[in-house]
């Protein structure tokens, strides 16, 4: 008998799903030991951008008494320093006085759009068009690969403060992506049959249930040329019981069985971001009962300073995923969105912690690729510092791009110990990158 065939009871005493939103942050603040005008900062900042977390979180993942230093403290809730001091002040002064809405949201507005709320050509470059008109929630960048965003999967069990997807949550339509009309995406996949996996992306697409779920899974399965469905998902970390306790848990996994059993291969994109994420017994019973549908579990997480910048961090991370059956996939470097300067690790040191955990670790957790930054040209990797012709140089590679012929060929960029984002590379030994115009 499979974990399938039992309904796991909810235990008496578990808690319903509960979201805390930004009503509720003076409150939780307060409980990190945080002063009013502490408190007042970061209402402001999260004014500008989202906040939602939920009582799984805030009781069985936050060390209250480490707070606000706690990494998962530090990973749900805003800090008054992730915006700059101006922009915080000038904030905090208009909730004081008691400004109207429309005030607020307009000076909100205003930082917004000084924060690149769509990097690496998200609006230029990747949205496929029909004619002129462009495909609403779809975006193709890698000719194998489609991103799909389901309208009721743009949201998710808490935000993460260092999310590149923030401008997803903040309900100003113009900067969304957004869709429910999945026809349009199978007639899209038809019509261009270089495309073999499909990425249901977010916000979280474990955010709905079965029932809608099932909308736009079903229709995949239908076409041929689809060797893999994707699903990009926190919720393993964020509410494991959505596996488990949830009403349709049993339903999912059946649907994800269905996946697997028409010959498609399910891969779960998991965010883990610490170890303390799967620290619950919850996790792990989440996780078997995922992988006995024969899905794949895929483990990815961006480099978060004060979050997660410790190799060892890393190192155990990958091994108790790997014991737990799942596979270490990629070390982000944080994106040049939102609060990036607040977050961002110099690539220099990104890769000195790449490099030490995964010295640390046995040869079956090195399926992990990074410090890999999803930039405008494609998955650029670092892939360490070199001496090379008597120069220090950084080396790297696309482990994907928007030209394929670009993928695997070494470059090389001056070395900067400053620098965390490929924009602030200049070529070494050549007037241009690989993927430059001549």
């Amino acid at each position: 008998m499979t974990l399938l065939d039992e309904t796991i009871r909810t235990p008496r005493g578990t808690r319903r799903f509960r979201a805390y939103t930004g009503k509720h942050l003076d409150e939780l603040t307060a409980r990190a030991g945080l002063g009013a005008e502490e408190r007042l900062a970061a209402r402001a900042v999260a004014t500008v951008l989202p906040f939602r977390t939920n009582a799984y979180v805030v009781e069985e993942l936050i060390d209250w008494s480490a707070a606000p230093e706690d990494p998962i403290y530090r990973l749900v809730f805003p800090q008054p320093d992730m915006l700059p001091a101006a922009d915080v002040a000038h904030l905090a002064g208009l909730i004081r006085r008691g400004a109207s809405g429309a005030e607020l949201q307009a000076a909100a507005t205003g930082v917004r759009m000084r924060l690149n709320p769509h990097p690496a050509g998200q609006l230029e470059l990747n949205v496929p068009r029909v004619g002129e008109a462009p495909i609403s929630g779809v975006q193709h960048k890698y000719p194998e690969t489609v991103l799909f965003f389901p309208k009721q999967g743009q949201t998710c069990h808490a935000y993460c403060t260092y999310c590149f997807r923030w401008a997803q949550f903040i309900g100003e339509p113009d900067l969304k992506f957004a869709s429910d009309d999945v026809t349009a995406l199978v007639a899209y996949l038809r019509a261009h049959p270089e495309v073999t996996s499909v990425l249901l992306t977010g916000g979280d697409p474990m955010i709905m249930g079965e029932a809608v779920l099932r909308r736009y899974l079903e229709p995949l399965l239908a076409v041929e040329q689809l060797e893999s469905v994707r699903i990009g998902t926190k919720s393993l970390a964020y509410w494991p019981q959505r596996f488990l306790t949830d009403p349709d848990a049993d339903d999912t996994l059946r649907l994800f069985e269905q996946v697997v059993t028409a010959g498609k291969n399910l891969a779960f994109q998991a965010h883990f971001t610490h170890p303390r994420e799967m620290e619950p017994g919850l996790v792990a019973n989440a996780v078997r009962r995922i992988l006995d549908t024969g899905a794949v579990i895929r483990t990815q997480a961006p480099l978060i300073r004060t979050v997660n910048d410790d190799p060892a961090v890393w190192s155990s991370m990958w091994r108790r995923q790997h014991v737990m059956g799942m596979v270490p996939y990629y070390m982000f470097v944080e994106r040049d969105t939102g609060p990036r300067d607040y977050f961002a690790v110099p690539l220099a040191r990104a890769h000195e912690i790449f490099r030490d955990a995964y010295a640390d670790v046995s040869g079956l957790c090195r399926t992990v690729r990074g410090p890999s930054m999803s930039a405008t040209p494609g998955k650029v990797c670092v892939d360490g510092v070199a001496e090379v012709a008597g120069r220090k140089v950084f080396v790297l590679h696309l482990i994907q791009a928007r030209d394929p012929g670009l993928v695997g060929r070494p470059f090389f960029a001056e070395y900067d110990p400053e620098a965390v984002w490929l924009t602030d590379l200049r070529p070494a030994f050549a007037d241009r990158f690989p993927y430059q115009a001549a």
